[in-house]
């Protein structure tokens, strides 16, 4: 099956997420975000983050940067920014990021 992304339904707050696509080099995870659900800000200290916004709007937050984003959206984080993102929103957003290359 070439389309395999996966059926989320999350609950007000809660985040749900699932794996895509793992090899030696990228990483590919799916997130929902319930209504006022947030992906904590983060770092990976040595690979780029991705996030493509799939549906909805989230407010992605980079190092001291905050901004909305709505679907269809994408925001590249580089290596080693603090990065997150929140759903402000009434309506489940999705977004997918992919981390590359892979920590070792």
């Amino acid at each position: 099956m070439l389309d395999s992304y996966p059926d989320l339904d999350p609950e007000a707050g809660e985040v749900l997420t699932e794996e895509l696509h793992a090899s030696d080099d990228v990483l590919v995870k799916a997130f929902a975000l319930g209504p006022d659900a947030e992906i904590e800000p983060h770092e990976h200290e040595g690979a780029t983050n991705v996030f493509h916004v799939l549906k909805g709007s989230v407010v992605v937050t980079r190092d001291d940067e905050e901004a909305t984003v709505t679907a269809p959206g994408i925001v590249a984080n580089e290596r080693g920014a603090v990065h997150g993102a929140r759903n402000e929103g009434e309506e489940q957003a999705m977004l997918t990021a992919s981390l590359c290359p892979l920590p070792s």
